[in-house]
């Protein structure tokens, strides 16, 4: 498929909207100011000034067959840039649609965040009415997914009061899993592959850690809420996990910490010393990721337990007193049906945990699962049903959407969604997802994001990705950190 630019340097936008017909493939890229012959499938998208005014145009032939869409803009218009971009992304995603058949319940959007959006038109003023008919003719999202991106703002509204622009969230990458998923694109490595480098590893993690306290301390930073996550950190033996957790409560101020999470994640990995050990060492909330319940399906993505692993580490942790559980599933993986999946959540509502993830299929460039045959088949998953049964299910079991984004390549274009009984919501979730607080990663792959509300500024600091790397330039990595003193010299 190539995509032509002409007149125009929207390729982020534009290739982001044509990913939501063809996902997870390469296009070929053209960039000219004037038409040019091109064979096979191809997206044109032209601006060009006419008289005055700015013509937009899309014209888009797949499997031979041709379509277009075109609208004039006056110059005058305010932030015609911004205009005109909106328009050739409507006019593009028409296109699309005549030619595929395909809609998509977020329409044109295909960002991370839509309920930052949202955010923002409450904050304008606007109510449930207004707020998703602006969703519905602006962007051609439907009322469903409008009024779920509605819901979860409302959620969020009150959580977010009261945010102290000095307070920050502190993130534990454990990038090692026991296996590698195959739709997994993550930065890790098996346990069995990075053995050699986990002890390493875990020495440099913990003078990460000690450093960054420092920094902390001396910024007069106060630390909300902790999370571990991967990976898989259930992956470390219980004595390598209890040295990272003290090496936490050495380098911080724990005592006004409002949240402390540790992804056990697969069933596999989950043992009762290790989980004695996190809830020893500080952790409040647990996650325990089955994906799915159908064993069929666990084999078919590489995971090596069962359902029955998956309730019985379930049981352990509530056996144990964990205060907040939270379980993830996956919808449109490989084998699973809206059946199967249906059976799954209520499987997992049966089992009552405060916290249920719906995450939907995104099958990225370095996944397995995007080389294999039979991918074609796996992209047309019907997630969507499967998704919106599991809204359904959740809503009339009173849980409530309480954060959600989105990612590249995701099935028909769908979302993740975080359900939570009330007054059970994970703040690190909300504050990460929404950029409300400045995160402070630790650990390979780790990305810090510094957020100052006041003065609109967010900046990424960005830690070497893979443990080798991550070993070996540690010292480099530890110059990078001075960019969040810097940050706050600014902010004051």
């Amino acid at each position: 498929m190539t995509l032509v630019f002409s007149g125009n340097d929207y390729k982020y936008q534009l290739e982001a909207v044509m990913k939501l017909f063809i996902p997870a493939e390469r296009f070929e890229l053209i960039y000219t100011d004037r038409a040019v012959p091109v064979s096979g499938d191809y997206a044109f998208m032209r601006k060009t000034a006419v008289k005055g005014r700015m013509l937009v145009y899309a014209v888009c032939q797949i499997g031979g067959k041709t379509s277009h869409k075109s609208a004039v803009i006056r110059d005058t218009t305010e932030d015609i840039e911004d205009t005109c971009q909106l328009m050739l992304c409507r006019l593009l995603y028409t296109v699309m649609s005549e030619l595929t058949g395909i809609t998509s319940g977020w329409g044109m959007l295909t960002g991370v965040r839509p309920v930052k959006r949202v955010n923002r038109l409450i904050a304008s003023g606007l109510d449930r009415e207004g707020v998703i008919s602006v969703m519905k003719d602006k962007y051609l999202v439907s009322e469903k997914k409008a009024d779920i991106a509605y819901r979860t703002a409302s959620v969020q509204e009150y959580l977010k009061q009261g945010l102290d622009g000095r307070s920050f969230s502190l993130y534990v990458s454990i990038p090692f899993c026991p296996t590698r998923c195959s739709y997994c694109s993550f930065i890790s490595q098996t346990v069995a592959s990075g053995r050699k480098l986990i002890p390493d590893y875990i020495n440099k993690l913990c003078e990460e850690i000690t450093y960054t306290g420092k920094l902390v301390s001396e910024l007069g930073l106060k630390l909300d809420t902790v999370y571990f996550g991967g990976g898989t950190p259930t992956s470390f033996e219980a004595p390598q996990l209890e040295r990272i957790m003290q090496a936490v409560s050495r380098s911080f101020d724990m005592s006004g910490v409002r949240e402390y999470t540790v992804e056990a994640g697969r069933a596999d990995t989950i043992t009762e010393d290790k989980l004695r050990a996190v809830k020893v060492n500080g952790c409040t909330r647990l996650s325990v990721n089955p994906q799915t319940l159908n064993d069929s399906v666990l084999e078919a993505i590489g995971r090596k337990h069962t359902a029955a692993q998956f309730y019985e580490a379930f049981e352990l942790a509530n056996k144990l007193g964990f205060e907040h559980i939270n379980t993830d599933v996956i919808a449109g993986l490989p084998t699973d049906t809206p059946e199967s999946f249906d059976r799954t959540i209520n499987g997992l509502i049966d089992l009552s945990p405060d916290n249920i993830t719906v995450h939907t299929l995104s099958i990225k460039r370095a996944a397995d699962l995007n080389h294999a045959k039979g991918k074609r088949e796996v992209l047309r998953s019907p997630a969507g049903i499967m998704v919106d049964s599991a809204t359904e299910k959740l809503l009339t079991a009173s849980y409530r959407p309480y954060y959600l984004y989105r990612q590249k390549n995701m099935l028909e274009n769908l979302e993740n969604i975080g359900w939570s009984k009330q007054g059970a919501e994970s703040l690190y979730n909300i504050f990460i997802m929404e950029e409300i607080q400045t995160i402070l990663a630790v650990g390979a792959g780790a990305s810090t994001k510094l957020v100052d509300l006041k003065g609109g500024r967010l900046e990424r600091v960005f830690n070497y990705k893979h443990p080798l790397e991550y070993i070996r330039h540690f010292d480099l990595m530890l110059e990078k950190k001075k960019e969040i003193v810097d940050f706050y010299a600014e902010k004051e």
